[in-house]
């Protein structure tokens, strides 16, 4: 779910930019550079930048300022981790802005909403289900894969329903009656798109995804 300007004061934008550039920071800092540059892995990274700008390029408009695409950055976090998924997002959202040629205002709160959540999320998810649950290959496709990224679909568009709700952009009732009943329409095509991707990442590419091995998964199984 993207938001576009006019909906928030400068003051709460101008903290929400800050707060992104502090992550951003952080991320660069942390990202793993050198195994980037190993093999075809830079090629991988740079290709699902822009497949994902293509992704957020496809919007639906449903109500003034609020618009719906898929995210698919659980499948990006899956690949290249948390650093490179909160930087790989911040890559595509500048390119679908640039596209656009507006919306610059919005940049910090959008990268936060497509970005940084729903990449946290899907890690912390990917941390638990790995200490909590058998290291299986079918655990790691259906929950980490599929369910992982519909869940995070949801949580994504309820924390902006909660900005807009508490920054008086609309009420409660108004998005209740507009805007809310599409979450589920959602979260079967966020999870399908995903778990798609990453089958056949694992089936045919395994060396590409970060967070998948055959021995952990499937070996001794």
């Amino acid at each position: 779910m993207e938001l576009s300007s006019g909906l928030f004061s400068t003051t709460v934008l101008g903290w929400i930019t800050g707060l992104y550039t502090l992550v951003l920071f952080n991320a660069i800092r942390l990202a793993p550079w050198r195994r980037l540059m190993q093999g075809h892995l830079l090629h991988v990274f740079l290709g699902s930048c822009v497949a994902l700008v293509l992704l957020w390029s496809v919007k639906a408009q449903v109500n003034s300022g609020l618009t719906f695409h898929l995210l698919g950055v659980t499948a990006l976090t899956l690949m290249c981790g948390w650093s490179l998924g909160v930087i790989g997002s911040g890559i595509a959202l500048l390119g679908v802005t640039i596209n656009s040629g507006s919306g610059w205002e919005m940049f910090g709160l959008n990268a936060i909403i497509l970005g940084v959540m729903p990449v946290t999320l899907s890690q912390v998810i990917l941390v638990l289900v790995r200490s909590l649950l058998p290291k299986n290959f079918f655990i790691y496709v259906l929950i980490n894969g599929f369910l992982t990224a519909g869940f995070v679909g949801l949580v994504s568009g309820y924390l902006a329903v909660g900005l807009l709700v508490l920054s008086g952009a609309f009420s409660m009732f108004q998005l209740e009656e507009t805007f809310m009943p599409f979450f589920p329409l959602m979260f079967m095509p966020e999870a399908f798109l995903n778990g798609w991707i990453m089958t056949v990442m694992v089936v045919y590419r395994p060396h590409w995804v970060y967070s998948f091995s055959d021995e952990l998964y499937i070996k001794g199984k």
